[in-house]
């Protein structure tokens, strides 16, 4: 227990350099931590080049909430790593490329529409202008999922790796927007 709390009390007389701005600390917590950051950045980020951006902007980070730190929360490589993925989750959903849902929509509403005009039947295509209109009615990422799996035919991966979304959000967008689906409220809506 004792050297626990030797290295607890090093890590946070360490941060309270790097907080006064003495600069030989910050380049000891950038020595002591860049490795493991610029790890769980290239595993994050699209390119090299992002992923050497996103560890300069972690540590800036760090260096300006240093006075935060509090070794009886976490231990400070715990906290490192807690501030490298906040980081780098902000940073990919800064610059996700967001797909126009609406113009794919229409595109793969359309080639539905047609699709289901050759299969007949004034029935089907009654069922399928609610269905459609349902799905237009989810959340966007709910009704991007939908409809590139189940119109487009893309894998769950797939959809994730074009949205540079991790699978498990895609994977419970779709189960979200599925149990919507099943669900009717008043007059036939989607239930909030």
């Amino acid at each position: 227990m004792r050297a626990h709390e030797t290295q607890a009390d090093a890590d946070l007389a360490l941060m309270r350099r790097v907080s006064a701005g003495e600069e030989q600390a910050a380049e000891e917590l950038y020595d002591r931590f860049a490795s493991l950051v610029y790890r769980l950045a290239f595993q994050a980020m699209p390119t090299r080049a992002d992923a050497e951006d996103a560890v300069q902007e972690v540590f800036v980070r760090l260096w300006r909430t240093a006075d935060r730190y509090d070794p009886k929360r976490a231990a400070l490589v715990t906290w490192v790593m807690l501030i490298s993925r906040r980081h780098l989750v902000d940073r990919l959903r800064r610059t996700r490329a967001r797909v126009k849902a609406s113009a794919l929509d229409e595109r793969q509403t359309e080639a539905m529409v047609a699709a289901q005009s050759d299969l007949g039947g004034m029935e089907r295509d009654e069922r399928y202008r609610e269905l459609m209109g349902r799905v237009n009615k989810l959340p966007e990422l709910q009704r991007t999922v939908v409809i590139r799996a189940y119109l487009g035919g893309q894998t769950l991966r797939q959809i994730g790796e074009e949205l540079n979304t991790p699978i498990g959000t895609i994977k419970s967008a779709l189960s979200r927007a599925l149990v919507r689906l099943r669900e009717k409220g008043p007059a036939g809506e989607l239930a909030s």
